[in-house]
């Protein structure tokens, strides 16, 4: 059985990261984690990809009915909602130290998914400072690219390999990690409607982007999402960007493919976790609107630079 390492002292929050190399080394690394928590009593969350759900299940025999279980393919397609969960779980459970597990990047995760939750696994970090909390997320070493590996040992305060925990010497701190996400994002590959907005112009990007909508195969389920995370992201521009924006839209392709929008002004993100927790009725209206975008987009691209703040919304077709 590999050993994760305990919370140090009152309030430590724990992270490391678990290389494994094939199934059976993931379930006597996970499945000793989550078997020595509830031996302890502690509550247990195991948020993994489909698959790895299963084997887990059928690993724990008839203690899998004591552990919350959720397929991170649903609940992390789009990255940025995974912290939210994992703290909604801690909160359910404050009388005892929850025990998460996460697996939020696998093998056959796009590149800008990848980063999206790399940048995830890094605000982990700053989002439970001080909670008394463990998260194991385990790595695929043998699936995963070589630099996706590096990251997560920047992004992790220890690792688990070989049966072995050890501080990890690259351990970066999240700001870091965060603004080193921030890559250029590569330019559209067909055509892209674009429309400039300004103050009292909202009417304008709604209808914009509802016209547009209707020319993509979006269900209008769907259509009426992405006009509605349009329309959050302006008025975030218009009240934190410098009071105007720009607005592009167009159709994506290959594997990916799916309707994009995305929109650019002069702000700041002053709160590297806005919209990944879940707002409080007392939040700015930053936090609410990109919270409610996470919500609704499949992938929500962030870059936050000298040069401004720009989303990048993603919505798959049916």
């Amino acid at each position: 059985m590999i050993t994760v390492p305990e919370p140090t002292g009152p309030g430590a929050f724990v992270h490391p990261g678990l290389f494994y190399q094939d199934l059976d080394e993931y379930l006597a690394g996970v499945g000793g984690f989550v078997r020595t928590a509830l031996s302890a009593g502690d509550p247990v969350l195991v948020a993994v990809p489909g698959p790895h759900l299963d084997a887990l299940r059928e690993s724990l025999g008839g203690s899998a009915t004591d552990v919350t279980w959720t397929d991170m393919t649903e609940l992390g397609r789009n990255p940025g909602r995974i912290l939210a969960a994992l703290q909604d779980f801690a909160d359910l459970h404050v009388s005892r130290a929850a025990r998460i597990v996460g697996e939020p990047i696998w093998p056959g995760r796009s590149p800008a998914e990848v980063l999206e939750a790399t940048r995830h696994e890094a605000l982990i970090n700053t989002a439970f400072a001080g909670r008394p909390a463990t998260i194991l997320c385990p790595y695929d070493i043998r699936g995963l690219a070589p630099d996706v590996l590096a990251d997560a040992r920047r992004t992790h305060p220890t690792l688990i390999e070989e049966g072995r925990d050890l501080a990890s010497p690259a351990y970066t701190d999240a700001s870091r990690v965060s603004a080193d996400c921030d890559l250029p994002l590569p330019e559209p590959e067909g055509e892209a409607l674009r429309f400039e907005y300004s103050h009292g112009g909202l009417a304008e990007v709604r209808d914009h982007a509802e016209v547009w909508a209707r020319t993509t195969a979006l269900t209008p389920a769907r259509r009426g999402d992405l006009v509605l995370a349009v329309s959050e992201a302006a008025a975030n521009s218009l009240s934190h960007g410098g009071g105007k924006g720009t607005l592009r839209l167009w159709n994506s392709v290959g594997a990916g493919a799916g309707v994009v929008a995305e929109i650019r002004d002069a702000g700041l993100l002053a709160d590297p976790l806005a919209g990944r927790r879940r707002p409080s009725l007392a939040s700015a209206n930053g936090g609410r609107g990109l919270w409610m975008i996470h919500q609704l987009c499949d992938l929500v691209e962030v870059r936050a630079t000298d040069d401004g703040f720009t989303l990048r919304l993603h919505m798959a077709m049916p």
